[in-house]
């Protein structure tokens, strides 16, 4: 089954608001007319959960299916990539930006009906930061000294440095009711649905809640299809048997959808092919390695192999949809005499083999083939070892036991982790480490912007990974479905305002 590491990032709160909202609206691709209350939306996925607890490896489709549908946080990030107050009915921030007072919503309850209390919000919050935790979002909650609860209302949050990305953090942290016993398995969050039921590889269903305290959901069901095969997929959209996908995985697919029974959006990603070195081992511990091995490959023509007109070459960690995004394709760009130079001066003129450990799932493996070919022609010579999702989280992320690696990385705002040498990736640079670590000190988006975008040059032209290039986001749906989101950001997928017309 095909199954992308979701990985937590760091970046810029939005400016607070002050009063709250029931629930953030994700884009609609059209309207529609006489759309049924009653309907169930039937969708489409390859990111089958590995479990309900997004605190324990649970992966994309854990977010995919809960996030913002079952579980909301005190913020939620909204399809257009603004952070808007969710169960923060109030915030207030000291003069030193230091503690942070949330009073929550009224009238809100978990789906097994038990009221929201300030025990939960910092159970929540509290369970992301612990030790035992899976979730490496955690480091993101690093600046937090304490949270108080004076009153079932009021969550106080004291930093011990300042953290202009706090409220964004917060979007990502799920407020579950502490009395839930297994999250692994079973649900009780705050949103628009419940959990119906969840049929391990096959489906998982989501029942509208309609005590929900906010806007009720505009269907009365959503049933996520799970495919480990993507014509499999196709097949199903063709024959009515699902409604919708939520990101087709060939443009080959598309032209089965050209007519007017169809929608297809192409909407912005956040979604990275990352050829992710371990910077602690030989060879490529040495910048002037990896830099020659990023000159060696065309990614231009590995783009249009894999996507065809799809997709965006990217240069950095940065997508263009990050406040610091600055275009940097042409750094250490495709030049392979250039690469033979680089090897020759790393004293490795004869070249080097390495071995990639490759998820097992497309097109992971079709990258590595074109990676083996394009590197043999400036002498280096690729082992590929397929290995399977479960594999790569252990040997890879947990362990950090490989030479180098694929993966996407789906989340936006990520570049931050180039500063933490102990991620798998192991890149070390401490004038890197201290612009991000400054960053998020700032007081002012462009001050953040300013050290980010330095940052971010740095890793760039040392080339810490090569970025292939940046996935599109390609959602079809049935024409008469309308209202469900259209960019991939942090693979969570909004059903609340999914419609459907007969």
């Amino acid at each position: 089954m095909k199954q992308r590491f979701l990985l937590p990032s760091l970046a810029i709160a939005t400016a607070i608001v002050l009063a709250g909202c029931s629930s953030t609206t994700p884009s609609s691709s059209g309207g529609g007319d006489a759309t049924d209350p009653d309907a169930t939306i039937n969708i489409g996925s390859i990111y089958e959960p590995q479990n309900l607890d997004n605190t324990a490896g649970g992966g994309q489709g854990v977010s995919e299916a809960l996030n913002g549908n079952v579980y909301e946080g005190l913020f939620s990030l909204g399809d257009d990539g603004k952070v808007t107050p969710q169960l923060a009915a109030t915030t207030k921030v000291s003069d030193d930006g230091l503690v942070y007072t949330f009073g929550l919503q009224d009238g809100v309850t978990f789906s097994s009906g038990d009221p929201l209390t300030a025990t939960d919000v910092k159970y929540s919050i509290d369970r992301v930061r612990s030790e035992e935790s899976k979730s490496s979002r955690k480091s993101t909650l690093d600046p937090i000294a304490s949270i108080a609860t004076p009153d079932d209302k009021t969550v106080v949050i004291t930093l011990k440095t300042k953290s202009i990305s706090l409220t964004y953090n917060l979007s990502y942290i799920w407020v579950v009711n502490d009395a839930l016993k297994d999250p692994l398995t079973a649900t009780d969050g705050t949103g628009p649905y419940s959990l119906g039921t969840w049929k391990r590889g096959s489906s998982l269903s989501l029942e509208r809640n309609d005590k929900y305290w906010g806007t009720k959901a505009t269907n009365k069901e959503v049933v996520f299809t799970y495919f480990t095969d993507a014509t499999a997929e196709n097949n199903a959209l063709l024959t009515g048997a699902i409604d919708l996908i939520t990101s087709v995985q060939s443009p080959d697919a598309l032209a089965q959808f050209d007519n007017a029974d169809y929608t297809v959006n192409n909407g912005a990603s956040t979604t990275k092919e990352v050829l992710a070195y371990n910077d602690r081992v030989a060879p490529f511990n040495d910048i002037k390695v990896r830099q020659a091995v990023s000159a060696a490959i065309d990614n231009k023509k590995l783009l249009s192999s894999i996507w065809g007109d799809y997709g965006t070459l990217i240069g950095s960690m940065v997508p263009p949809t990050d406040p610091w995004y600055v275009d940097l394709t042409s750094v250490n760009g495709y030049d392979p005499t250039r690469a033979k130079e680089l090897l020759t001066e790393a004293g490795l003129a004869d070249g080097f083999s390495f071995t990639l450990d490759t998820p097992d799932y497309d097109p992971h493996p079709v990258v590595a083939e074109f990676l083996k070919s394009e590197l043999a022609k400036v002498g280096i010579t690729v082992k590929i070892n397929i290995i399977t999702a479960d594999e790569w989280y252990t040997k890879v992320y947990q362990e950090n036991n490989f030479e180098a690696t694929l993966q996407e990385h789906v989340n936006d705002r990520d570049v931050v982790f180039y500063a933490n040498p102990d991620f798998y990736w192991g890149y070390k640079n401490e004038k890197v480490s201290t612009l991000i670590a400054d960053s998020e000190k700032s007081d002012t988006l462009e001050g953040q912007t300013a050290k980010l975008k330095e940052a971010n040059a740095i890793i760039a032209d040392e080339a810490a990974s090569e970025w292939l290039y940046l996935y599109p986001q390609i959602v079809v749906s049935a024409s008469n479905v309308t209202g469900y989101p259209l960019n991939g950001i942090n693979s969570q997928f909004y059903a609340f305002t999914i419609t459907k017309t007969a």
